[in-house]
């Protein structure tokens, strides 16, 4: 499959997620990584100082940029500007979810722009929107630690709300917390263990609730039937994903229903092009897959 969506401003779209409005308009909110950037300082830097970019469709094929969410008096506001060219914060990650009432958004949040991994506490914060245009704050969730990233959150068979969440002060397994109403939320400490991973997502598909959570190497996939306890597809190595079109792994993605059909869509750093002038492949595309399941696994076609 060839790339669904690249970035017109940086070039390096990540961790995307998309949502359809009620209009039929496709969404695609995604970290704005900096990867054409021939000096964004030292180290990790280019993958932070990032804004969430936004891109729209008519059919989820053609997809047409629409700006970054910049700060607001009141939250974030879609500016068809894109982003200013100094910041002073990294937003990472957005899961976006509709609660029956209206749009909700958790959002990695880090101060500054660190150019290296350790040492920086990061957030999971809370916005809401009527439009998914304009985006009011409500503030960060009180989770298991102070090194929190990557949000996913799905209403579960028992009624409750789950959001799922890498813990990177717990090993960078993920964790749990509960809520009855989306305003307080309970720790239910780790739902998935074992090697580092991040990025769950996590949705209900053939009578069977699944996650998928980006490994580095291909995306483990864990199946269970009540969104609580989960087991593993496959032995402890197993995974999807793991060669991407044009070379590379499929990396941090989510899934949207439309009609019959539920649609992955994830980020990859192809193995073909020009590397950075720092010497590493930095750009990256958006892809879809459909998602489907076969005798109880999951799998994914590339269309």
């Amino acid at each position: 499959m060839s790339e669904l969506y690249r970035d017109p401003v940086y070039d390096g779209p990540t961790d995307p997620r998309v949502v359809i409005d009620d209009a039929g308009r496709w969404w695609m909110f995604y970290t704005q990584r900096r990867a054409n950037v021939a000096d964004a300082g030292p180290g990790v830097s280019w993958i932070h100082g990032t804004r969430i970019g936004v891109a729209a469709s008519a059919d989820g094929l053609e997809w047409s940029y629409q700006g970054t969410l910049e700060p607001s008096a009141s939250g974030l506001a879609l500016d068809p500007a894109g982003p200013p060219e100094l910041v002073d914060r990294t937003h990472w990650a957005p899961e976006v979810i509709h609660d029956g009432t209206r749009w909700r958004m958790y959002l990695t949040e880090i101060d500054g722009i660190p150019d290296r991994w350790p040492g920086h506490a990061r957030a999971i914060v809370e916005y809401v929107s009527e439009d998914l245009r304009s985006w009011q704050r409500i503030g960060p969730l009180a989770l298991a630690s102070d090194r929190v990233i990557d949000a996913a959150a799905a209403r579960t068979p028992d009624g409750r709300w789950r959001l799922w969440y890498k813990d990177e002060a717990a090993d960078s397994v993920t964790k749990v917390a509960v809520s009855d109403d989306l305003v307080s939320w309970c720790d239910e400490g780790v739902a998935i263990g074992g090697r580092p991973h991040e990025g769950p997502t996590v949705f209900e598909l053939g009578s069977w609730w699944w996650m998928i959570v980006d490994e580095w190497r291909g995306m483990g996939v864990y199946r269970s039937s009540d969104a609580v306890t989960w087991t593993r597809q496959g032995g402890e190595d197993a995974v999807i994903l793991d060669a991407a079109p044009a070379g590379g792994l499929g990396s941090h993605g989510a899934q949207v229903r439309h009609g019959d059909d539920l649609w992955f869509h994830y980020f990859a750093r192809p193995e073909v092009g020009e590397p950075h002038a720092a010497g590493e492949m930095r750009r990256s595309a958006v892809y879809r897959g459909r998602l489907v399941v076969r005798e109880d696994a999951l799998k994914i076609d590339i269309l």
